[in-house]
């Protein structure tokens, strides 16, 4: 019921329901002034107009208080008033705002205590004294009975503030980001526990003592404060201390353990003390890292069979459906006389080598920012530019093609390879269908640049790369080769080879025949 009517307070204020907190927690500031005093009036007997006086002065000094810790509070109000001024106020504006709110009531009661003291508890215990004609004895008593009501009155409206401020906080809350640098800041809930507990239990005792008992005058108000604060502080301050191993102690290990997991630590578990909610949430926390580590475990099998830049793009969910036209370049590459190779070796021997060949071809790749599209056969296709974006794409292609041509020529064991580049605008996205989807690149860049790779054996080149491509280069010197007809284009293209790569000694033609050769 009530949060109810503070939300309604809260939409119907907005940046004014400042003027909600400080009537709350005046009222609150008055309710602690009343109660203190018919308590203590139980004890000292003023007459009923002296404590309607001395109740009536205490509840305007209370007002003046609330007033004065409003208004130290105004360069916190002004921060969360212009975060609701602004229409689409930036993530730091937010967690600056949600800052302020959440600390709101503590940084009034940082300013309120001076403010309190002074105002409220010094000037009306003096009135009290003077009204009542109070002895030395009478004075330490009154005194004494403030102490304790001063620190549950003061628990009581942090409380209630906290309470009157949830709309506010939960507004901004709504609003942060997922990510943003959290520090505590507010009061400790072992503090609160250690310190309001015995507090509320003397308040308790001190009333009880006062109707039941019939003690009555200074010196049974100070018997009475005394024995209340020995025993019901002592017995409430253990009780306080049972209640931070159980409440406090578990939250910190759950914290430690989501500390843990942040990290990456998905090994991290916290242990289940109890079967109450406590234990309930440290189960459903394991049960979360449990599942975070499976998933972890799904996305490492995932990057095996998929390039790691791509697992990383489509578990984003940041990749239209419908796919993106992009610029970037395609490296095809076919290992040259695996056929013949084929049916002179074991099937055993055939997949060593291939995996020694993708194993040296595919880091190079990775280091140069393209993926491997997929692996046909003894050949790959790896594009440069997609999903990660570069403007040197082609450079970046046509390098991790030279470093693979040269890796390889000092591996004589291994049968060399065919390398074609082309550039140009392509189709990627997900493709496939009945729950079989594969990320790649479509267009008629990707069949010129497998046509531009089978041209090396025409040419006798290592890499071969088309004028698209070519266009684009910034770093390297290249060699027409003339137009060449290729498979399924109408017109001749015009290729070019890398100067560095050029040279009949070497020839990837020419290294196939040594090794095929009969020994």
């Amino acid at each position: 019921m009530l949060d109810r009517a503070l939300d309604w307070w809260y939409r119907r204020l907005g940046r004014k329901y400042w003027v909600v907190l400080a009537i709350g927690q005046g009222a609150v500031s008055i309710f602690v002034v009343v109660v203190t005093l018919a308590g203590i009036a139980l004890f000292l007997r003023p007459s009923f107009d002296e404590l309607v006086v001395i109740a009536a002065v205490g509840s305007a000094l209370a007002v003046v208080a609330t007033t004065a810790s409003t208004l130290t509070s105004r360069p916190v109000y002004d921060l969360i008033e212009a975060w609701h001024d602004n229409p689409n106020p930036s993530d730091g504006a937010t967690v600056t705002a949600w800052r302020a709110a959440s600390t709101l009531v503590l940084t009034q009661y940082r300013t309120r205590g001076p403010i309190v003291n002074t105002t409220i508890v010094i000037p009306t215990v003096a009135l009290a004294i003077l009204m009542l004609d109070l002895d030395g004895l009478g004075m330490l008593a009154l005194i004494l009975a403030v102490l304790a009501p001063a620190v549950w009155g003061t628990f009581l409206s942090y409380s209630a503030g906290e309470h009157l401020a949830r709309p506010l906080v939960s507004d901004l809350a709504a609003a942060l980001p997922d990510e943003f640098p959290f520090a505590r800041a507010g009061l400790p809930i072992s503090f609160r526990l250690k310190v309001s507990l015995p507090a509320y239990t003397v308040i308790s005792a001190m009333g009880a003592a006062a109707v039941v008992s019939g003690t009555r005058g200074a010196s049974g108000l100070i018997v009475t404060v005394l024995v209340s604060a020995a025993i019901g502080g002592l017995m409430a301050t253990e009780l306080a201390v049972l209640l931070c191993r159980s409440i406090v102690m578990p939250m910190e290990r759950l914290g430690e353990g989501m500390r843990a997991v942040r990290s990456g630590d998905y090994s991290a578990r916290v242990p289940v003390m109890s079967a109450d909610e406590i234990g309930e949430l440290s189960h459903d926390f394991n049960r979360m890292a449990h599942g975070l580590a499976e998933r972890e475990e799904m996305r490492a099998a995932f990057g095996t069979y998929v390039d790691r830049s791509t697992v990383e793009l489509i578990l984003s969910g940041r990749f239209p459906p419908e796919g993106v036209e992009v610029d970037v370049s395609i490296l095809f590459t076919d290992v040259q006389g695996f056929t013949s190779y084929a049916e002179t070796a074991s099937a055993r021997d055939v997949i060593a080598s291939l995996n020694e060949q993708f194993e040296l071809m595919v880091p190079i790749i990775e280091r140069h920012g393209g993926h491997v599209d997929k692996f046909i056969g003894d050949g790959m296709m790896a594009v440069f530019g997609a999903p990660e974006f570069f403007t040197d794409h082609a450079d970046r292609a046509v390098d991790a093609a030279v470093e693979i041509a040269e890796t390889l020529r000092d591996h004589d064991h291994l049968l060399p390879v065919g390398l074609g580049v082309n550039s140009g605008v392509v189709v990627a996205g997900s493709v496939g269908g009945a729950g079989r989807l594969n990320f790649s690149v479509i267009g008629d860049v990707v069949n010129t640049a497998a046509r531009v790779e089978a041209a090396t054996r025409q040419t006798g080149d290592a890499l071969l790369i088309a004028a698209a491509t070519q266009e684009r280069l910034t770093r390297h010197h290249v060699v027409s080769r003339g137009t060449l007809p290729l498979k399924g284009k109408s017109a001749p293209v015009e290729l070019f080879a890398l100067r560095a790569l050029t040279g009949p000694e070497k020839s990837p033609l020419a290294r196939v025949r040594r090794m095929l050769a009969p020994r």
